[in-house]
This record gives C-alpha cells, sequence and structure tokens, in this order.
C-alpha cells in the first residue's frame, strides 16, 4: 500500500509544472477542498495531513456506529417479521452508521453431554436446525445476513437455506456449512450463542430481543421494531448521512415468550 501511494505521488509530481502554482491550481481554492483529490492534495503540500485525516474519518465512522444486536429464533414468527420487515431492511439502508449482529438461539435450552451440547428449541428440533445453519453462516460469509433475509422471507427456512446461500455466496460450499452444522465447530458456536444470550441484562424475556449499543429497555425495544430507522439516525452521533432525512417503521408485536 505505501509502495502504490509513493507510485501515485511520483506520478502526480512529475506532471506538476516547475514554473509554480498556476492562475488555476487548486491551492487557489480555500484549504477546505485541499483533500478533495489525490492531484490537490499533492500540489499544495497536505498529502500526510489530509490521509491522517481520512483515516481519522473512517476510524470514527466504524466506532460511531449504533449497534443493533438481534437475539431469535430462526421459526418465531414474530423474530422473523422482526428481522424481515424492520432490521434487515434499515441495515441495508444504515450500513454506514449502523452494524447489526444476530445471535441465533432465543429461549433454547442446552444441556451438556461430554465435550458436547444438546439443545432443545422452542419450535422443535426444525428451529434447532435452523439456529445452527444460520449460526455457522455468521460464522462462513459476510454475505450471511443477506441468506438469513432469503430464509427468514421464504415460505419454507429450512428448505430454503442451500438456494438462498448459492444466491448470496456462490463461491460458499454447502458441503463445508452441512459440515459445520452437524460437526464440533456448530455446536461450540451455538454454545457461545448460548452464553451471548445468558448473559444479557436485563435476562430477556421473550423473542425477538433487541439490544441498542449493548441495552436493552421496553422503550428502545419498542422503538426497534415500530420506528428502528428514527431511532438510529438520532442515536448516531457523526455527521449527519443524506439518508437520515427521513424514515419510517412498521407497527406490530408479535413476541415468543420463555415457556
Amino acid at each position: 500500500m505505501k509502495t502504490l501511494l509513493l507510485l501515485l505521488v511520483l506520478t502526480v509530481l512529475s506532471n506538476v509544472p516547475s514554473g509554480g502554482c498556476a492562475a488555476s491550481s487548486p491551492c487557489s481554492h480555500p484549504p477546505s477542498t485541499w483533500c478533495s483529490s489525490l492531484d490537490s492534495a499533492v500540489q499544495c503540500g497536505v498529502l500526510k495531513q489530509c490521509l491522517e485525516s481520512n483515516f481519522t474519518e473512517s476510524h470514527h465512522k466504524k466506532t460511531d456506529q449504533v449497534e443493533v444486536a438481534l437475539y431469535f429464533e430462526s421459526l418465531c414468527p414474530g423474530c422473523r417479521m422482526a428481522f424481515t420487515e424492520t432490521l434487515y431492511p434499515t441495515w441495508v439502508l444504515l450500513s454506514d452508521i449502523m452494524s447489526l449482529t444476530l445471535v441465533p438461539y432465543g429461549n433454547a435450552q442446552e444441556k451438556p453431554d461430554g465435550q458436547r451440547f444438546n439443545f432443545e428449541c422452542q419450535h422443535g428440533e426444525p428451529e434447532c436446525l435452523g439456529n445452527m445453519i444460520e449460526t455457522c453462516l455468521l460464522n462462513m460469509t459476510d454475505a450471511a445476513k443477506h441468506i438469513i433475509y432469503c430464509m427468514e422471507s421464504s415460505s419454507d427456512v429450512i428448505k430454503a437455506a442451500q438456494s438462498c446461500a448459492q444466491l448470496y455466496s456462490p463461491d460458499l460450499s454447502w458441503d463445508s456449512v452441512t459440515s459445520c452444522v452437524k460437526g464440533d465447530v456448530g455446536n461450540q458456536l451455538m454454545h457461545q450463542n448460548a452464553l451471548k444470550t445468558k448473559a444479557l441484562q436485563p435476562p430477556h424475556q421473550y423473542v425477538p430481543w433487541v439490544t441498542i449499543n449493548g441495552e436493552h429497555t421496553e422503550e428502545l425495544q419498542d422503538k426497534a421494531l415500530n420506528s428502528l430507522f428514527t431511532l438510529v439516525c438520532s442515536m448516531y452521533k457523526g455527521p449527519k448521512i443524506p439518508a437520515c432525512g427521513g424514515g419510517g417503521g412498521k407497527h406490530y408485536r408479535s413476541y415468543s415468550h420463555i415457556e
């Protein structure tokens, strides 16, 4: 990367007239525009400052993101609605300022069995399988959220899994996903989801359970499910982005309570 930057700088410098700044030089414009291009930065002698500024802005942009987490079950009707109609669309629109963490586990229970764990899910074995598939996907591909959206939007979550994976991550081997689901890796990943869910404060009472920047209150939960777009825009501390000029949300409340 440093070599590439050096070559770019040398290329630009070789094209700078030796007679000094011409009347049309970018340096004759306000300093706030000097970082608008590599050419401008080099001619005005502020390349280092521009690079440092861009790094700082990118760093802040990432760390200032509003952190939204969804604790859910793959076959819970309310969870599916919350993810497909609110959380996923909002994340797609506001991904620059919002991070979305998915934790498939919900109201499941785990029981130690030697070095492994057995899981019992609220909606039976099919849900345990769905939870496991989604957990493995989240740890195997950057396209996981898109695949999970495709699955949860389908009439049959489990049957849609492979075709959704092929659609959004064609290079992903389904055999490797199956190995994860059936093997020790998937078992341990699900155990980590169990630990994350059990560590929630306050303890979760239903799913979908949403946290914003690690915090859960009934007020935040209600806003997250009814007006997440507006909530994220209002909570983001960085420069306002054009998308935050408006928003809205659907109104519903369909939870699966712990039995």
